[in-house]
């Protein structure tokens, strides 16, 4: 990956991480394809994009036949070297609260999307024998956190196509990546929804109740800094800096608070294991008793 000019496919480049990948991507002399939504709506940032040598096409992936685009792409007779699924949506509140049509909002955008793009990209670097697919993840994805359920869900399900690609793809050469986020300033930070319906005042001082009103409002902590992590990402799909000797790994996580919730995970996981480690460990099928 780090030799040569590559075609760089990036989702959710209006702002945020895909937009800071897409610049440095650009200005090494890549060839990238930016996305978004709606890009009528940031037209000044389209113009000063693509007058750099970039192209920036409409991609909703929410829409079921997204796929096409890299279809249309490859029938161009552009091969997609990275697929960089960086587009989200967040949404906070107790699971008990949201309604069906906001589970499938959330799962559409942050699940079935990527997915779509990747099960698109997938067959033609496969018979390349060469690509790379990048997923942008979070923390809650690998560890429950209150009032994220729905959108923590939503990334449990995108590790888990990820980390199941990146074994399938192996075999092919094609590298994936599953990048597991903690917060960092974007403004996906003010833009988290809310559920419609209230919360029970049950919840009233809970750690589920401070969180929600903490993430619906913008207002906590954000340690990371989105530029220092997409020059760490940029350097890994390149295998170059800290990524270079590491082109086979799987994860690459990001965030000082990242780090603390990966702690969370293995001492919970150690935890079962102390806990129920012996019974797990005596539930086989018998042996069957050895002929004389």
């Amino acid at each position: 990956m780090s030799e040569g000019k590559l075609t760089w496919l990036i989702t959710g480049c209006s702002s945020g991480f895909g937009l800071a990948l897409a610049r440095p991507a650009q200005a090494n002399g890549h060839n990238v394809i930016a996305t978004s939504r709606n890009p009528s709506r940031t037209p000044e940032l389209v113009e000063k994009f693509t007058k750099k040598g970039g192209e920036w096409i409409r991609l909703d992936q929410d829409e079921q036949d997204c796929g096409r685009v890299i279809e249309d792409i490859e029938a161009r007779g552009l091969a997609i070297d990275v697929l960089v699924n960086s587009a989200g949506i967040g949404m906070t509140g107790p699971a008990e609260c949201f309604t069906e049509e906001e589970v499938h909002q959330v799962m559409e955008t942050n699940f079935f999307g990527p997915y779509r793009l990747m099960r698109a990209a997938a067959p033609h670097m496969r018979k390349r024998r060469s690509g790379m697919i990048v997923n942008f993840s979070s923390g809650s994805g690998m560890e429950a956190v209150q009032s994220l359920g729905v959108y923590g869900a939503s990334k449990a399900a995108l590790d888990g196509i990820t980390k199941t690609l990146h074994k399938e793809m192996q075999d092919f050469n094609v590298r994936v990546l599953l990048l597991y986020l903690g917060a960092f300033n974007t403004p996906m930070v003010t833009r988290t929804g809310a559920v419609c319906k209230s919360i029970d005042p049950d919840y009233e001082g809970t750690t589920t109740e401070k969180l929600f009103t903490a993430l619906s409002t913008g207002n906590f902590a954000v340690p990371g800094d989105h530029v220092k992590a997409t020059q760490a990402i940029y350097d890994v799909v390149m295998g170059k800096g800290i990524g270079e000797g590491h082109e086979k790994e799987m994860i690459l996580p990001l965030g000082r608070d990242m780090a603390a919730r990966i702690k969370e995970s293995r001492d919970r996981l150690d935890h079962m294991v102390e806990v129920f480690g012996e019974i797990c460990n005596n539930v086989n099928v018998d042996e069957a008793p050895k002929a004389t």
